[in-house]
């Protein structure tokens, strides 16, 4: 069955503290060498859709850079393959509240298409998912829409963007928005499938009437009207949500647990990323380094445990990294400690220095920075 993507850049965006100052939360790095991105695009392209819309907003320069011509993906640039989709392009005005608005920048790709059924995707979870059997399931349920969504997360108490509740046989019976969902209830991933041509005629009928929250908005207001059918697939793979600060401290700290990676990260279904020739990170003599995910090039002379380290970074002698994540370029001089921290790309931590955060509020340092 043919299926084309969206997927939406920018949606968390001011959730996201000074890690999205100068950059789009798709492009957030995480895991020692990917980007957010790269998760959700691998997932469509390891599922064989072909031709993918991603919308973006403002800041989207380094999401360009990263994603270059998209071959490390197996896809194309081009009006066929993968296409960049701002809001100036379409004569829209750049200012909208939720995914209902955004899909408007989307409308000529929509339109334009021939596939029959849509992905549309948040680019903030991390997962490796097979888009191919959500189709299947789609179709074969007969439903209007399907949603992805997780198991075990809910607790009664953490608010959660859009939960669900299923019966027995797996049939959809209540769904709430921005609500503290109940444990057994299911969370939704971001990622949802619909006709591309009841998509379009949604978007022409409730954007102009003020309605622009794709999940309340379309989705649980079609479901309570009656005039909307929900199914839901429930993914039983690792899944991490990134849409906070502490959240995305947490799920780069997730990372460094064997069956996280190992849910993440598997032959079948690759996580793809831009390729980066350079050479092997060296470790000095008196290097010290324990449960670290690190990438290449890196020189580490110093004492790191529990961390998340990027290329190219510099951790001199007598230096401490614990629980942090150090992004590419950074360098952590002689005597220097950090803990709880995250460091964005080409920090530079003095001689001497001591930053040190909290797992509830880990320090963030903007990129450049010299502290």
């Amino acid at each position: 069955m043919e299926t084309m993507g969206i997927i939406f850049s920018n949606i968390y965006d001011s959730m996201m503290g000074k890690l999205t100052n100068i950059r789009t939360s798709a492009s957030i790095p995480v895991g020692g060498r990917y980007r957010q991105i790269d998760f959700i695009l691998s997932n469509m392209a390891n599922s064989g859709v072909r031709h993918i819309g991603i919308i973006t907003k403002y800041n989207y320069q380094s999401l360009m850079d990263h994603l270059g011509s998209c071959q490390e993906w197996d896809l194309q640039l081009n009006t066929n393959g993968v296409v960049f989709l701002p809001p100036y392009a379409t004569g829209h005005t750049g200012i909208y509240r939720g995914k209902l608005e955004a899909l408007q920048t989307a409308m000529p790709v929509l339109e334009g298409g021939e596939q029959e059924y849509v992905i549309l995707a948040d680019s903030n979870v991390m997962c490796a998912l097979d888009f191919r059997k959500v189709v299947e399931q789609h179709v074969k349920s007969g439903c209007d829409v399907t949603v992805v969504a997780k198991g075990g997360l809910c607790d009664g108490k953490t608010v959660q963007h859009f939960a669900l509740r299923t019966d027995e046989s797996g049939r959809t019976v209540d769904m709430a928005v921005e609500y503290a969902a109940p444990v057994g209830d299911l969370v939704g991933m971001g990622m949802f499938v619909i006709s591309r041509k009841l998509l379009i005629a949604a978007i022409k009928e409730t954007v102009p009437h003020g309605k622009y929250h794709l999940e309340r908005d379309l989705i649980m207001e079609g479901y309570n009207k009656g005039a909307l059918t929900v199914n839901v697939y429930p993914f039983e793979g690792a899944a991490l949500f990134n849409q906070s600060v502490k959240a995305y401290y947490d799920n780069n700290m997730a990372m460094l647990d064997s069956e996280t990676r190992k849910s993440l990260f598997r032959g079948e279904v690759p996580i793809y990323t831009k390729v980066r020739d350079e050479v092997p990170t060296r470790y000095g003599k008196g290097a010290e380094v324990a449960n670290c995910i690190v990438a290449d090039g890196c020189r580490l002379s110093g004492k790191l445990s529990s961390s998340v380290i990027f290329r190219e970074v510099k951790v001199e002698e007598g230096a401490e990294v614990a629980d942090s994540i150090v992004m590419q370029g950074c360098t952590i001089e002689k005597g220097a400690s950090i803990r709880y921290a995250i460091l964005d790309k080409n920090v530079t931590v003095s001689a001497g220095t001591k930053l040190l955060g909290s797992p509830e509020e880990p320090l963030v340092i903007g990129k450049g920075a010299a502290v």
